[in-house]
């Protein structure tokens, strides 16, 4: 008898992701405007990381972070809407145990990693103008690598300890989860294990992503802050602030949507909010990051316009060269 409920509550080998099942008659104008999304963020983010690979003029810790980041959001998009555009595509929301699993996995560490990236980023900018003199000797290669390097570390680790407690809970139905990716919060509830001891380790790792760089970033920017104000000259005011504005536009939006994703109230009514929220960091924002840096921020615009300036001369001159050989 212990058998037999042992099987049927271990019967479950797959689940349902709803989504945005419910706007049946919206599910091609939403494949087509996330398929567009995709593609937009995908170029963009690309375009950004071969403008700082190929200018010199980039080659500084604020553009190595910034070139860091796109490839980042040019992955943590890819564990999200591929798998969207496919259900809304062929109406098949299903996604194996296993699958699911691999989708939080990669998401927890990449979502981690951009914690840690963004409080990288505002670390650099609050040396670069509180503490400008000791700026090209703290912030070297070496020590922007190791950064980046401790950042990837801890997520893989700590994302590894919760997939290892995900995958000793048993699911025994429904198996429906009311989202549009697996996240861990969902995963939990569709449980019937004992959660208890996992939902509380799972909030102090989660804790040691997030609100640890949240902190850093938010003391970072006090101290730009107070450093601005105290600058006599308002034209060095306002340059002093134009280097940090995009990545304090990036920060304001990726944890705002975030805290309000993970605080707000699980109630039935603020499920749909929830999904929206979720939709601002996880696709909209690696949407907008490459759109805010490049049309906020000089040298990318710069480095944006030669290159552009220097294919046309190229596909000029090869166009005239081929008209010549037809000649």
């Amino acid at each position: 008898m212990v058998n037999t409920k042992w099987r049927n509550q271990t019967s479950i080998t797959e689940f349902i992701l709803l989504g945005f099942g419910s706007l049946q008659e919206l599910q091609t104008p939403l494949f087509l405007l996330f398929l567009m999304i995709y593609i937009v963020t995908m170029a963009g983010n690309i375009l950004i990381i071969a403008l700082i690979v190929t200018d010199q003029n980039l080659h500084t810790p604020m553009y190595f972070f910034l070139g860091n980041l796109s490839c980042l959001e040019t992955c943590y998009t890819s564990t999200i809407l591929p798998r969207m555009l496919a259900g809304l595509l062929t109406r098949d929301r299903t996604i194996s145990i296993a699958g699911c699993f691999v989708q939080y996995y990669f998401f927890g560490c990449l979502a981690g990693s951009e914690c840690y990236l963004l409080a990288a980023m505002s670390y650099d900018r609050y040396l670069a103008i509180c503490k400008p003199l000791h700026y090209t000797m703290m912030m070297n290669g070496r020590f922007c690598l190791l950064l980046i390097t401790v950042s990837w570390i801890i997520c893989f680790v700590i994302n590894s300890i919760i997939i290892f407690l995900l995958s000793h809970l048993i699911f025994c139905g429904p198996n429906e989860i009311d989202h549009f990716f697996c996240d861990l919060t969902p995963l939990i509830n569709v449980s019937c294990s004992d959660t208890e001891r996992i939902e509380l380790l799972a909030f102090i790792l989660s804790s040691l992503i997030a609100l640890g760089p949240f902190l850093l970033t938010l003391t970072s920017y006090m101290c730009i802050i107070a450093t601005i104000v105290r600058i006599p000259s308002a034209s060095r005011r306002h340059k002093a602030f134009s280097t940090c504005s995009s990545h304090l536009i990036v920060v304001t939006i990726f944890y705002g949507t975030l805290i309000l994703v993970y605080l707000l109230p699980k109630t039935h009514t603020l499920r749909d909010l929830n999904k929206l929220f979720s939709l601002f960091y996880t696709v909209l924002t690696p949407l907008a990051n490459p759109l805010i840096y490049s049309l906020r921020n000089k040298e990318v615009s710069k480095a944006l316009s030669k290159g552009v300036r220097e294919f046309t001369d190229f596909f000029g001159r090869q166009t005239l060269h081929y008209c010549f050989r037809l000649k």
